[in-house]
């Protein structure tokens, strides 16, 4: 089986700098990463290309023009490209843990989708974060992210759990519901082209739960890994949120939840649109 890692990135090249690093250390092989980008400059082209020389990363490079907030349309695009039987989803500011493909990898099961966690780490800590700290394996370590700044025991108790081998007991005991989160979840392709992919109505806010909320009529179960497969969220600005947009997307939700609908008519497939060839898996 080969696995696809969709990540999303817009204009924050230092910040998935960071992030490519993270996957060059995974402990799993053998996957490819598909950068679904929302319109970024020439320089990040120039780093995927880095990462694919140096670092040997089989990187795909999916890229459409800045025209606001289209992360569905990108996310959609990067679906249709990937060449993977298993797709993990993530963004290009959550730096994962080295065995963040192994895991997803290794607990995937037909049927069913994971919800995976993040430890969101403050500002000043997210720009400290380097190479050096993910080789060493010291960003690991929650006494020394508390000395660099980390104040959130919640994220804390949960890279401890993780460290402790408990994260499977902490994922059987936590009432916190086992939803699609953008940041770290993965479904199987097939389910994704099944409910038609994202809806391209969506903007920031719920995006992903509203994909997620489809997959689950679809018959997708969600299982909840939060505490066994984790990634570093950076922090960052977040100009393109609004309350129109997020009366919108919920308002989308509400008719999805309410008509337990399950393929949404603007996703991949469009009336009028022409859908490119599908890669081959392997």
């Amino acid at each position: 089986m080969r696995v696809s890692v969709i990540i999303t990135t817009a204009n924050q090249p230092e910040w998935l700098a960071k992030v490519l690093w993270g996957y060059r250390l995974q402990t799993q092989r053998g996957f490819e990463l598909v950068v679904a980008d929302d319109g970024s400059g020439p320089e990040v082209a120039c780093l995927l290309e880095s990462f694919r020389q140096r670092e040997g990363l089989v990187i795909a490079h999916v890229w459409q023009p800045h025209e606001g907030f289209r992360k569905c349309q990108i996310l959609n695009q990067a679906i249709l490209q990937a060449r993977g039987e298993y797709l993990i989803f993530s963004d290009g500011d959550c730096v994962p843990d080295r065995d963040f493909v192994a895991t997803h990898l290794g607990l995937a099961r037909p049927g069913f989708g994971l919800s995976g966690g993040c430890i969101r780490l403050p500002m000043s800590l997210s720009q400290r974060l380097n190479e050096h700290d993910l080789f060493s394996g010291r960003c690991r370590l929650p006494l020394w992210l508390w000395q660099h700044g980390m104040r959130s025991l919640t994220g804390l108790r949960k890279l401890s759990l993780a460290g402790m081998g408990l994260g499977a007991w902490a994922d059987f005991l936590t009432p916190t519901q086992a939803t699609f989160n953008g940041h770290n979840a993965s479904v199987w392709r097939e389910d994704a082209l099944r409910v038609n992919g994202f809806d391209e109505r969506l903007v920031y806010g719920g995006l992903d739960r509203e994909f997620g909320e489809r997959l689950h009529h679809a018959g997708v179960r969600f299982r909840q890994v939060r505490h066994q497969v984790v990634c570093f969220h950076l922090e960052h600005a977040r100009p393109y949120v609004n309350a129109v947009g997020w009366q919108q997307n919920r308002a989308i939700r509400e008719a999805t939840r309410r008509s337990k609908r399950v393929w949404t008519q603007h996703g991949i497939e469009q009336p009028g649109r022409v859908r490119p060839p599908v890669p081959l898996a392997g």
